[in-house]
């Protein structure tokens, strides 16, 4: 993919001074070299690369704040960045400015296993944090399927395949620590379970994509690992009864802990990538948390369900190295799309639903999908109105760029006819900046009044989310 053309905010000399006094600061852990900038210029989606002047690495708080303090007083733009595989186009550099690496800062602070809590550095890894808290009983539920740093998570109030049973982010940080554009320290809330003081400005910074604050320290709820996980798969001849299986099990209050739709194009592209067997129809993955009768019961209701719906080859198993190759192959869902077409690109596509519209929405859609005469395999969090579309396609080809970007439109109005959301997950970045009025009217001033109100200068990741 082409590097795109900055158009910087400071003249040359003017940014040449900012990133001087940066320079000073950080010594060895401020680079100006290309490739490096130019990897931080992109993330793992559709849009144009934008790589920034700079790209430093701090170790803690007070060097952030010390960093902002520096780029406030030259009007260098800042563009915090985790594990870059975020999926609209969040950290590029359209403006010129520094890109602010935060992957060093990666460190777990303190685990409150008595109270199910952790605080940590935004650059530690949601694997990683597992990784920590393996042999204290607890575990961190929230699954985008990247390896994504914690800040970045929070960043974009991501979710993933457990948010059914355990929610997403929005509901999973208890308090950050943030830095804000005129370089103060805020700390949002405390470690209590809920509150009633203030404002949440943990809700406000959590799904702001960078433009508000800079997070970097993050306290997030922690859970028991279950007694037993089953993991399952299910096929059907057709979509609606993939779809009407999931809706019942949710409708009828069963505590299913992951429930992905994979339709038959994807199913047989994660064959050929991950070396799996699954059968090549519409296929639904289940997961089971909790006592190993409730596991059992669980999903003996759901298989009876998924009966009534058209389900068959019901298979399930407690065995973790089967449950974790199952997973993988889901979350290389993307990959394996990629890797049907040599030399392309995907496009991921993100709506959500309410439930009761589910099926209508995901029919339609495939309609429109036979119609265009796309490759588009579909995945989806469904147990949540969730799902994705990942479109192959070659970015060099400019009606077939069209031609997805009419697709796609249509796909969003699609869901906000439904009462849904542009995004449910990946967030809006540069890239759904222009349905955020269709969805969201004139609740967007009250956002930019937000933004002025915190940014005046609009510092903080310009070009994301809203024009200013």
């Amino acid at each position: 993919m082409a590097v795109a053309a900055v158009q910087p905010r400071l003249s040359p000399a003017a940014t040449e001074v900012a990133l001087a006094a940066l320079k000073t600061l950080l010594g060895d852990r401020f680079t100006t070299a290309q490739a490096v900038r130019e990897q931080h210029g992109r993330d793992e989606s559709w849009n144009p690369p934008f790589p920034p002047d700079a790209v430093l690495f701090p170790h803690s708080t007070e060097e952030v704040a010390e960093i902002v303090n520096i780029c406030a007083a030259h009007g260098l733009p800042i563009i915090p960045y985790g594990a870059g595989t975020s999926l609209e186009g969040h950290v590029s550099a359209m403006q010129g400015g520094v890109c602010l690496d935060l992957m060093q800062m990666d460190k777990v602070l303190k685990v409150n296993a008595e109270d199910l809590d952790v605080v940590c550095q935004p650059g530690v890894t949601r694997k990683a944090l597992n990784e920590y808290l393996r042999d204290t009983g607890l575990f961190f539920p929230i699954d985008p399927g990247a390896n994504a740093s914690i800040g970045g998570m929070v960043s974009t109030r991501a979710s993933g395949t457990n948010a059914v049973r355990y929610g997403t982010m929005r509901e999973n940080v208890l308090a950050l620590t943030v830095v804000m554009a005129d370089g103060r320290i805020i700390r949002t809330s405390k470690r209590a379970k809920k509150s009633a003081a203030g404002y949440d400005l943990t809700r406000l910074f959590t799904g702001a994509e960078g433009t508000l604050g800079i997070i970097t320290e993050v306290t997030l709820k922690l859970y028991g690992i279950p007694e037993a996980m089953s993991s399952a798969i299910c096929s059907f001849a057709t979509l609606e009864g993939a779809v009407n299986t999931v809706i019942q099990t949710i409708q009828a209050g069963i505590p299913v802990a992951r429930i992905e739709l994979l339709d038959d194009v994807q199913v047989e592209a994660i064959n050929r990538y991950s070396k799996t067997d699954m059968p090549v129809q519409n296929l639904l993955m289940l997961e089971f948390h909790g006592s190993e009768a409730g596991v059992a019961e669980q999903a003996e209701m759901v298989q009876a369900i998924a009966s009534d719906h058209g389900g068959n080859n019901f298979q399930w198993t407690t065995k973790a190295e089967e449950r974790a190759k199952l997973w993988q192959a889901r979350h290389d869902a993307a990959y394996a799309a990629k890797a049907l077409r040599k030399g392309a690109e995907v496009w991921a596509t993100d709506v959500c639903v309410p439930i009761s519209r589910l099926a209508e929405c995901i029919l339609e859609t495939k309609e429109d999908v036979v119609k265009t005469g796309l490759t588009a395999p579909l995945v989806g969090h469904v147990g949540d109105g969730n799902f994705h579309l990942a479109i192959v396609l070659d970015r060099n080809n400019p009606d077939e760029v069209a031609t997805i970007e009419a697709f796609n439109e249509r796909l969003v109005h699609r869901a906000l006819r439904m009462e849904g959301t542009s995004t449910g997950e990946h967030g809006i970045g540069r890239g759904k900046m222009k349905y955020l009025t269709a969805e969201h009217g004139e609740a967007v001033s009250v956002m930019r009044a937000i933004k002025k109100a915190l940014d005046p200068d609009n510092l903080l990741n310009p070009g994301k989310i809203f024009s200013l």
